[in-house]
Formats: C-alpha cells, sequence, structure tokens
C-alpha cells in the first residue's frame, strides 16, 4: 500500500489521462513514452517508488563524488537534479492548470545543478527532499480536474499541457533511472541487498 497521500477519500481523483504529442516538448517523446499507464499522478507514485527503492538503501560512504566520467554530474547531483526539475515542472503546470495565458521561462540545468553544492549535503537530505517535492506535486496533480489537466499554454518556446508536463516529470526521472543503473551503479562496491 502506497503511503503517498493523494487527495482526500471522500473526492474521487480525475485522472489525467495520456498527454498527446503536442502537450510537451517533442524532445521529450521517448521519456513521455517509458511512462507506463494513462494517469500521471498513479504514474509519479510508480516511479518514486522504483526512485526509492533503488536509490534509498545506498550508504552515503558509496555514493559522496560518485561520478562515472570526469565533469559529469555525481549521483547527489542526479537527485538534486531531479528535484529541481520537478519543482519547475510543477510550476509550470500549476500555472497551466489555472489558466496563465503568458508564455513561461525555461532554465539552465547545468547552472542550477552548479549552484545547488548536493555533495555538500547529506544523502538522507536529498532523498527527504526529493519525497517532500514529490509529495507536493502528488497532492497539486491530485486536486486538478479534466479541465485543469488538459489546458494548455506556451513553455520555454513549445506547446504543453498540465497533464503533458506531469508526464514529463516520470520521464525525465526514468531517463535518469536508466542512465544511474547502466553508468553509475555498476561503479559501486557490491551491496548487501538486491539493487
Amino acid at each position: 500500500m502506497s503511503t503517498w497521500f493523494l487527495g482526500s477519500p471522500t473526492r474521487p481523483r480525475q485522472p489525467s489521462g495520456r498527454p498527446r504529442p503536442g502537450e510537451y516538448a517533442a524532445y521529450a517523446e521517448e521519456d513521455i513514452a517509458a511512462v507506463g499507464g494513462d494517469d500521471a499522478v498513479a504514474a509519479l507514485v510508480a516511479v518514486a517508488e522504483e526512485t526509492l527503492g533503488l536509490l534509498g538503501p545506498l550508504p552515503e560512504e558509496a555514493i559522496r563524488g560518485l561520478r562515472y566520467a570526469p565533469e559529469k554530474w555525481t549521483l547527489k547531483d542526479i537527485v538534486g537534479h531531479l528535484s529541481d526539475d520537478e519543482r519547475i515542472f510543477a510550476y509550470r503546470a500549476l500555472c497551466l492548470a489555472r489558466g496563465e495565458s503568458l508564455p513561461l521561462a525555461g532554465f539552465d540545468e547545468k547552472l542550477y545543478a552548479a549552484n545547488a553544492a548536493c555533495e555538500e549535503r547529506p544523502w538522507t537530505e536529498l532523498l527527504a527532499d526529493y519525497r517532500a517535492v514529490r509529495q507536493a506535486s502528488l497532492t497539486l496533480f491530485a486536486g486538478l480536474d479534466a479541465a485543469a489537466w488538459q489546458r494548455a499554454g506556451v513553455v520555454n518556446g513549445y506547446p504543453a499541457s498540465a497533464r503533458g508536463l506531469a508526464f514529463h516529470i516520470g520521464g525525465h526521472e526514468l531517463h535518469h533511472l536508466r542512465v544511474l543503473r547502466e553508468r553509475y551503479l555498476p561503479l559501486l562496491p557490491a551491496q548487501p541487498t538486491n539493487l
């Protein structure tokens, strides 16, 4: 049973439906295709459980400074980036869901990561931040009705809908989980748990 708060049990939640091309950036097509199901909230719960199941057991001493090549982000940087990206995409989804008509600006993810100082933060703190950000996104998305999910606007120069941005969060995270499994986790010493 999920421990995520998904809204009131007395008020039915409106599933998002799956976004169509044109509701998210073309560059995100492959990542969004990797997100299962037709409901952003259910998908984000599933992805969070996968992420925390994979990263939660890792000890601080094993992941501190871990990167697969010079100039690449560390594992801690990636977790911080996931939280930053989700905050921004959830904000954008909120703006669109509430009817914002002004174009929403982009952001420089490399600049944000460079200034986040994730390597200086304890691993448990980064994971707690990730959980808090995801919970905030889930409570936002659980409160959207059918019209809000489909409201659209312009984000960083491309058309997007609230549900397209919510699916982007899940797809972006799944992309980074693939990279972690392929390039970071093989560098770790053998763990006593099954990763």
